[in-house]
């Protein structure tokens, strides 16, 4: 039997290097590459992607290697850039580790760097690095590995770097490889993507591989940004590098049956069975479901942890019988807001469009939200009560430039916590039922739902006033004025029809 991806690298390989796939042939098909790997380190990679959508380490690993490869690569890829979310375990670092290896071996003077949340995690990749070259191809190192960094002889650099401004802007290489990107300092991270370039026939490549712990967190917007870029995302969980079960197993008396449902029947992989069951039973559902089955991160922290996709997010059109609001957040670096939303007979809330921008005039802010009102007309538009402030430069509040624009405003105050309240009773009422839809249009609102979040360490014995970072927090402000004027505590306002 082929051994799996071993956890622990150096208790599986071969001493010698087989004659089956010699050095100087680098391997042109993803068969022959998964045959170096078993041939010379005795390594199997899953390669089957179970889930709908998921796909296998294999995928990861064969990306990496051919974009450097003109007749491999995918005609029109510019860059080698990806990011793989995966699960805990799911071999992510190692499989890093030996693409690293491939380029020592193959790829002459590629740069490579390796930074992760934390340099000790970084030192894993870099552990793995080690004991893949040491035993089985110390004859390839130039000299002797040192503790973060090691040169082979094809000219192939890797060097471990801490995690700030001055190590990434400091270096211009090929090959920058993020591990654990969910641990990293956001504005740091942006400054690696400048430190990536092309050489020769090395196609830059900036890889990011982790988990994702929080919906607020960076690899979720890493993975919103690659979605919308054509990055490839190759995600893997639990069930694509699971060992195979076998029928001596029974799934009615198994603990994993109501998640795996047979797909272990079809897996191809390294987890143990009954060590997936034992990290199932001393975690909770909800760090097993995000940690594990990459399903969605923990929701621990999140104001709308109610707020489902599935169930608050549908398609529909502005229905002309109905009144029409706005609600408006004010912003200029950080981004205006205008909600577009109705009311139905029936008491749902049906955000209906949404208007983000930034660094624009609250004059060319009008004209937009005028222009995109169906006869330029609401029957109310609500805004944040601090619009009545005047600004230091005009003298003019904002609440009087939209006047002056043709869109009256009005306000009134609330704690935050109320209209949040508000919010929530609508996601989801006390007997289950949910009266609040958004239209798939609204793309910022709908990750403000997800993303808006708590402190998680809070200061002062904690807090209930969820972060203001100034991503999440304009469209669920922007919704909260509706809420808190829609459903005055006096009673409802009166609906006007348009």
């Amino acid at each position: 039997m082929t051994p799996a991806f071993p956890g622990s690298p150096a208790e599986h390989f071969r001493r010698e290097p087989l004659d089956s796939f010699p050095l100087k042939s680098p391997p042109k098909t993803r068969a022959e590459l998964k045959g170096f790997l078993q041939s010379h380190l005795d390594i199997f990679v899953p390669d089957v992607s179970v889930c709908p959508d998921h796909s296998s380490p294999m995928d990861y690993l064969w990306h990496t290697w051919r974009t450097d490869f003109a007749e491999l690569r995918p005609s029109g890829q510019i860059s080698g850039d990806c990011i793989v979310w995966a699960n805990r375990g799911g071999g992510k670092t190692q499989l890093a580790a030996i693409a690293t290896l491939l380029e020592g071996l193959f790829k002459e003077d590629c740069r490579t760097r390796i930074v992760a949340g934390s340099l000790d995690q970084a030192g894993r990749m870099y552990e793995y690095l080690t004991d893949f070259v040491q035993s089985a191809f110390p004859e390839q190192v130039a000299g002797r590995m040192l503790r973060e960094r090691c040169r082979f002889k094809n000219g192939t650099q890797v060097r471990l770097l801490a995690q700030s401004q001055r190590a990434l802007r400091g270096h211009h290489v090929q090959k920058l490889r993020c591990d654990e990107v969910e641990l990293f300092d956001e504005a740091i991270f942006s400054a690696g993507k400048f430190c990536v370039k092309s050489r020769g026939t090395l196609q830059g490549a900036m890889e990011c591989l982790s988990t994702m712990h929080r919906p607020w967190g960076l690899m979720q917007k890493i993975l919103a940004e690659a979605a919308a870029s054509g990055i490839p995302i190759f995600k893997w969980c639990l069930w694509e590098v699971i060992q195979r079960c076998q029928p001596e197993r029974s799934c009615s008396r198994c603990p994993l049956n109501s998640d795996c449902q047979g797909k272990a029947r079809h897996s191809d992989g390294f987890l143990l069975i009954d060590d997936c069951i034992a990290q199932m039973r001393r975690s909770s559902r909800a760090a097993f479901e995000s940690e594990m089955l990459c399903i969605r991160p923990s929701l621990e922290n999140a104001v709308f942890a109610d707020f489902d996709p599935a169930v608050h997010v549908r398609p529909f059109e502005l229905d002309p019988a109905l009144p029409l609001y706005r609600a408006i957040d004010f912003g200029y670096v950080h981004p205006f807001v205008c909600l577009w939303i109705q009311v139905d007979r029936a008491g749902t809330v049906r955000v209906v469009d949404e208007y983000v921008q930034s660094r624009r005039t609250l004059a060319a802010h009008a004209e937009e939200i005028k222009r995109r009102t169906p006869g330029g007309q609401a029957v109310r538009t609500f805004c944040d009560p601090a619009g009545k402030q005047p600004s230091d430069e005009s003298g003019l509040t904002p609440v009087e430039v939209l006047k002056s624009c043709g869109i009256p405003v009005q306000s009134c105050p609330s704690r935050i916590e109320n209209g949040l309240e508000l919010i929530r009773r609508h996601l989801r009422a006390g007997d289950g039922t949910s009266r609040l839809l958004i239209a798939p249009r609204c793309i910022r609102l709908i990750e403000a739902m997800q993303g808006y979040h708590y402190p998680e360490r809070p200061v002062g014995g904690g807090t209930e006033t969820p972060v203001k970072d100034g991503v999440y927090d304009h469209p669920i402000d922007a919704l909260r004025y509706f809420f808190v004027n829609y459903f005055k505590p006096s009673g409802r306002i009166r609906q006007v029809r348009w």
